[in-house]
């Protein structure tokens, strides 16, 4: 089997497997996340095979949905590729990078040690800010049952793992806890450009957001 017939088999398993998916952590962030990687890659000089493989399974079996454990994902991941028969080296790879590039608190490092986790993580951060970010924010709150606002319920910044993935607040604290601490963890020149819009997207959307809870608007 080829590299792009195992891109292109692995695609249609990871959208059959999201269906029904109404988080925000569904098949179309998937897929934006890997367009948007291969878009990098291609600028950065990225060993485009592997970087394709990763985005496709970086939230395959996603911490969040087992009970904070971050292990799952990678062993999910290397159970799929080694039945594409997809050569150890790569599996490898691609299951570092699934295993190292989530958001872990905002005093938590997350540096990755190769070009290509460094893009899928970078695609993977944009997908979670601007537009698209917001309306990803508000579909996980939802599904959480968490409130959209409280006031007087203030953000944390996690200085820990456990301590974020432990994390139940209201949805409008998230943009404080992570979502606007993005834009500076961004690893690539590109997506550091892309990051600086989506960034004032969402301070404008607060801004408004404020005014409107308070009736002023």
């Amino acid at each position: 089997m080829n590299n792009q017939v195992v891109i292109d088999s692995l695609a249609e398993e990871v959208k059959k497997r999201f269906e029904g998916e109404s988080s925000g952590h569904d098949w179309w962030h998937v897929y934006r996340v890997w367009k948007m990687a291969q878009h990098i890659g291609r600028e950065e000089g990225a060993d485009m095979y592997v970087l394709e493989l990763a985005a496709l399974l970086h939230d395959i079996a996603d911490h969040k949905f087992h009970d904070g454990d971050d292990t799952v994902g990678p062993k999910v991941a290397r159970q799929i590729l080694s039945g594409y028969k997809v050569q150890d080296d790569v599996i490898d790879h691609v299951c570092e990078i699934i295993a190292t590039l989530s958001y872990k608190g905002a005093g938590v490092a997350t540096d990755m040690r190769t070009l290509e986790g460094k893009i899928v993580q970078d695609a993977d951060r944009l997908d979670a800010i601007g537009a698209v970010g917001i309306a990803r924010c508000f579909a996980y709150g939802g599904h959480k049952n968490r409130p959209i606002h409280v006031p007087g319920d203030d953000p944390v910044l996690h200085q820990s793992k456990d301590s974020y993935f432990k994390s139940a607040g209201p949805s409008i604290n998230h943009f404080y806890e992570k979502l606007l601490l993005l834009k500076d963890r961004m690893n690539t020149k590109i997506a550091r450009q892309m990051a600086e819009d989506r960034h004032k997207y969402m301070e404008d959307y607060l801004d408004r957001f404020y005014k409107e809870w308070e009736g002023d608007l």
